[in-house]
């Protein structure tokens, strides 16, 4: 398989003009990243490991650059804060496209998914879509676009004057699933893969209320001043679509090939 070489022993790439350019890597020989393992499939704890989907494109896209992974777990929230303070070179953990995180970082799409509702079994609540949640509860991971969906329903409710939703903003998306299972939210937003994922692995205890909506691209995220290692990720994201690599990853993590995104 061809690497994508960025000049490890000097930790330089060097342009056509033959002058290096200081790599913008945290550790040598490294290609660090933040991630928020709370996000099954993409991201999540498994008997104290990360795994998913994103660990695995990670590892792989690390690979084809000459650079071995390394994982900074955290709350989402601080992840665009940790990547500015260089914490880590790039953010990999399924972070939506957003007009405001544009504005902060460099975003590179890869995959396009969709976001549902996902209720207690028997939807105790009526719960049939984004109309229907005027007056109740709503479970969300603070700073994720769902807690944007959530707070764009609170707007839509007031200005149609009914009262608008109860946000409950938790840490981690796993804690919102747990608010609703508790009987604490009456609903909580996630993407298509997380809700369906959820439902399947709780029988009886979630569903899925009214149809998928907000469907937006997710991206890998680099400091907007890095361009010469956004190059070389781009290059090697690509070359992860060409040799069938990101087609077997979407496989593995029972993702649907209909999301696949060549940067």
């Amino acid at each position: 398989m061809r690497r994508i070489l960025i000049a490890l022993m000097a930790l330089a790439i060097t342009p056509a003009h033959g002058q290096p350019i200081p790599a913008p890597l945290v550790t040598p020989g490294t290609l660090s990243y933040g991630t928020a393992a709370t996000y099954p499939p993409f991201q999540f704890l498994d008997e104290g490991r990360i795994i998913g989907f994103s660990v695995d494109y990670g590892e792989a896209l690390s690979s084809l650059m000459g650079l071995r992974p390394a994982i900074m777990n955290m709350d989402f929230n601080g992840l665009i804060p940790a990547l500015q303070a260089r914490r880590f070179d790039i953010i990999n953990s399924a972070m939506r496209i957003t007009p405001e995180r544009a504005q902060q970082v460099t975003l590179i799409p890869y995959m396009r998914i969709g976001s549902n509702i996902v209720v207690r079994a028997g939807n105790p609540r009526g719960i049939n879509g984004r109309a229907d949640v005027c007056g109740r509860s709503i479970a969300v991971e603070l700073g994720s676009t769902m807690e944007t969906y959530a707070r764009e329903d609170d707007a839509a409710c007031r200005a149609g004057g009914r009262p608008g939703p109860t946000v409950l903003t938790f840490p981690g998306r796993q804690d919102a699933t747990i608010a609703v299972r508790q009987g604490r939210a009456d609903a909580f937003y996630d993407t298509t893969p997380a809700a369906a994922r959820a439902v399947a692995l709780n029988p009886g205890i979630f569903a899925i209320a009214g149809e998928t909506f907000g469907f937006t691209e997710n991206g890998i995220a680099l400091r907007r001043e890095d361009a010469a290692l956004a190059t070389a990720v781009i290059a090697a994201m690509r070359q992860l679509v060409t040799n069938g690599t990101y087609a077997r990853l979407l496989a593995k993590w029972n993702l649907p090939p209909e999301v696949s995104v060549t940067p």
